[in-house]
């Protein structure tokens, strides 16, 4: 495994929420100024257009203005991973191209997938990513995710690392993320650049602590998640399991209860963004949820809400 220190990306990289209006429009100010919370909250880099960011709810067009909008806000200031993923290879290439284009430092793919039940076998899922590298000059981040219902396996996770070049680094979001991404380093060695947790922070230590160099989560609370990562990095390891024990319950709470709507709950609680609601036909978050979800961040003094104060 490549040194942490010699990665070209590690540390926090939150998931960005997408903003909409209370009528479903894209909200490009509340976008930017989310943008710049989380930016100011410690995150070390930005991912766009994940699941987290309600991607499955956009079109084409909107992919396109969120990707120039958040890389052209952000100005350098912090790397951005765009999530390019789509069944077919031709367009999964042609999304990653236009991201490098635009300046992502990374692209983030699921592997082929569409409903419950369509699936393509490895080898085809080893095509798919070759292709999609041949055609950018970037890294890729396999996102290893339960919704694609397809077994990427440590073992071939790892021979993609040794052969697609710009294959290096992965997202482990399954059961047992730790021993995978333990058996992922011991497979592929120095072609593992980028080892990284994912869902949440919910197995954060046991997936640092397995070797994972960099974590993919919620956006609502950077300025928590951020030192944990920095006293591991440190060495000190008791001071970051104190910090996750007291973070631990609004972690759960997203994970367990709110999912991608606690991030922009929290925005819009403290004044970061004008509207938290997703797009139709996904489902508001329940009021309990949020009371819950309310009371853990403001035991915790969050920054999302007094940041825009």
């Amino acid at each position: 495994m490549s040194d942490a220190r010699t990665a070209r990306y590690r540390g926090l990289f939150p998931v960005v929420p997408t903003t909409f209006t209370e009528t479903g429009e894209l909200d490009l100010a509340s976008q930017t100024r989310c943008i710049d919370f989380m930016i100011d909250a410690g995150s070390e880099g930005l991912c766009i257009l994940a699941n987290f960011s309600e991607q499955f709810l956009l079109a084409d067009d909107e992919r396109e203005v969120l990707t120039r909008c958040a890389i052209e806000h952000v100005a350098g200031r912090v790397p951005v991973i765009v999530t390019t993923t789509h069944f077919s290879s031709r367009v999964c290439a042609e999304r990653s191209r236009r991201a490098e284009a635009m300046g992502a430092a990374m692209v983030m793919v699921m592997p082929p997938y569409h409903g419950a039940t369509f699936r393509v076998p490895e080898d085809k899922s080893f095509e798919f990513y070759a292709r999609v590298s041949d055609a950018i000059h970037i890294p890729i981040m396999v996102q290893d995710a339960p919704a694609s219902g397809t077994l990427l396996s440590a073992a071939f996770l790892a021979r993609m690392a040794r052969e697609i070049e710009q294959v290096s680094y992965f997202k482990i979001e399954t059961a047992g993320a730790a021993s995978k991404l333990r058996e992922l380093i011991r497979l592929g060695g120095d072609a593992i650049e980028g080892p990284w947790d994912g869902e949440e922070a919910i197995t954060l230590l046991a997936d640092l602590d397995a070797g994972a160099t960099g974590a993919m989560t919620g956006g609502g609370y950077p300025d928590g998640l951020r030192p944990i990562l920095d006293d591991y990095r440190a060495g000190r390891r008791e001071t970051a399991i104190a910090g996750y024990t007291r973070w631990l319950p609004l972690i759960n709470i997203e994970n367990r209860q709110c999912g991608f709507l606690a991030a922009k709950a929290l925005m819009k609680e403290g004044g970061v963004i004008a509207c938290d609601a997703p797009r139709h036909p996904w489902p508001g978050l329940h009021p309990a949820s949020r009371a819950m979800l309310m009371e853990a961040a403001r035991r915790l003094d969050v920054l999302a809400l007094r940041w825009a104060r």
